[in-house]
This record gives structure tokens, C-alpha cells and sequence, in this order.
């Protein structure tokens, strides 16, 4: 990767980078860029498509109701309400 192309990452980002870092950041994307090119270079054509590496099982627990409603007694304390709702100042105009 080039200078210029850094730059103009960088620009493009809204970062500020140093001309003393824009070697170093070059080195570093190319680096990076390289290990994606070995990456996409393997076989997985035989190998299925996976979640989760490890054979896992999340225990989930039953859906059941575990509180009482109490919708009756928060609103009978609120301000105001409507309909089941509660009202509040409008703030957005």
C-alpha cells in the first residue's frame, strides 16, 4: 500500500496521521491485507457452516410467568395515564 492510498484512508476515516506513521501504517495494512489473501486462498468448500466452534447447548429455562401484573397499581401513583398507557410532556417538537 502506498502513501498516497494511507492518506486518503485516513482522510476518508477522519483520521489524523503523522507522515512518521504513514510508513509504519502501510507496513501494517499490507500485512494485514496479505494474511486476508492466505485466508481466502484455503479449501472450505468441504466444511459446513458453523455457529459456534464448540458443540454447545444452551439450557433455556420454561417461559412461564413469574410476577403477579401490577399495571393497576403503577398507574393508579402515575401522573397521568390513558387507555393503559402513560402520558408524559411532549419534549420533541
Amino acid at each position: 500500500m502506498e502513501a498516497k492510498e494511507i492518506e486518503k484512508l485516513a482522510k476518508l476515516a477522519r483520521l489524523e496521521i503523522t507522515q512518521e506513521t504513514i510508513d509504519e501504517t502501510a507496513k501494517s495494512i499490507t500485512e494485514v491485507l496479505a494474511l486476508v489473501d492466505q485466508l481466502q486462498s484455503a479449501d472450505t468448500g468441504d466444511i459446513a457452516p458453523m455457529a459456534h466452534p464448540l458443540d454447545a447447548v444452551q439450557v433455556l429455562r420454561k417461559d412461564e410467568v413469574t410476577e403477579s401484573d401490577t399495571r393497576e397499581q403503577l398507574q393508579a401513583i402515575a401522573p397521568a395515564t390513558e387507555d393503559g398507557l402513560y402520558l408524559v410532556p411532549k419534549v420533541i417538537d
